[in-house]
């Protein structure tokens, strides 16, 4: 099972980030030892100070696929979830400063807190418009829809796929939209597909 995470497919968040907006969908992964399931509580890594949120759809895909056209897309998954591409910031930004890759910055154990549930695509009017949001300690944070991406999530299988097999069970993170930030020790995050309770976990 891979995570394949999207960067930058919200422009606002591009550009509170300072960084260009892509002309094509780009692409990292994390490990399995990454996923953080069941409120399970996040602790906060000791090689970091400064650890952001950032909430995102999630796909889950259903079939094995490579080269798929985007035409063909949708038939590889049929059901969304919720989750946090947790962000180490300040070791992301050393890494950057080097040109160096910077994986231990997003793939490092617990990064990639997921929903329990995952809620089926019969459930939208369209996977092009499902708003989700990021709550901690009661205030809102993080607000989105996928109507507001860059790349569709069809786009980005087909894209993804031309480089990696996708296979089933394989998670898609499909980018943040702006308000990304820090967490600290004794915050609750709660995120939301429309209003739908996807998680609830403390950050220890």
């Amino acid at each position: 099972m891979k995570i394949i995470c999207i960067g930058r497919n919200y422009s606002e968040h591009a550009k509170e980030l300072h960084n260009p907006v892509p002309s094509e969908p780009v692409f990292f992964m994390k490990p399995d030892t990454a996923l953080l399931r069941n409120n399970a509580p996040f602790f906060y890594p000791s090689f970091s100070k400064d650890v952001h949120h950032e909430v995102e759809l999630v796909v889950r895909i259903n079939k094995v696929g490579r080269s798929i056209g985007e035409k063909f897309a949708s038939r590889y998954y049929s059901e969304v979830g919720l989750g946090v591409d947790f962000t180490a910031r300040d070791v992301q930004q050393r890494c950057k400063e080097k040109g160096l890759p910077w994986e231990i910055a997003k793939a490092f154990d617990f990064s990639a807190p997921l929903s329990s549930q995952f809620l089926p695509l019969s459930e939208f009017d369209s996977v092009a418009n499902i708003p989700f949001s990021l709550v901690k300690n009661g205030e809102v944070v993080q607000q989105g829809s996928t109507s507001e991406m860059i790349f569709s999530v069809d786009q980005i299988i087909a894209y993804v796929s031309k480089f990696v097999t996708l296979k089933i069970g394989d998670l898609i993170y499909t980018g943040t939209p702006s308000g990304v930030g820090s967490v600290a020790i004794g915050d609750r995050l709660q995120g939301f597909i429309g209003n739908k309770q996807m998680f609830d976990f403390e950050v220890k």
